[in-house]
């Protein structure tokens, strides 16, 4: 079991910066990949970026590629989201999201994912 609790949204306004963090309960963090996921009213959640259990490996959906970082610190028990050159249609709650991986892999798919937090809101102005 694992609990997860995101901070670090807010209001920013179109071309700024912010950075979640998501701290993670529980001894065996490094052995979670871990996911950040949003979902903007009306819509589906969708994936943003993903980072396997060393970090060695990673994805961005399309539309964040170039603009947002993912990385972790097994040590601090921690996954970021370092966004930059946010847009209005960056606009959603993010979800940091956990899933127990044997290997090094990496996951896509929301219903591969164990344990969510509660989601922290980013609103981006124009």
């Amino acid at each position: 079991q694992v609990q997860l609790v995101e901070s670090g949204g807010g209001l920013v306004q179109a071309g700024g910066s912010l950075r979640l963090s998501c701290a993670a309960s529980g001894r065996t963090f490094s052995s979670y990949a871990m996911g950040w996921f949003r979902q903007a009213p009306g819509k589906e959640r969708e994936c943003v970026a993903v980072i396997s259990r060393t970090g060695g490996r990673t994805y961005y959906a399309d539309s964040v590629k170039g603009r947002f970082t993912i990385s972790r610190d097994n040590a601090k028990n921690t996954v970021y989201l370092q966004m930059n050159s946010l847009k209005p249609e960056d606009t959603a709650v993010y979800y940091c999201a956990a899933r127990n991986a044997v290997f090094d892999t990496i996951v896509v798919n929301r219903d591969g994912y164990d344990y969510w937090g509660q989601g922290t809101q980013v609103t981006v102005s124009s």
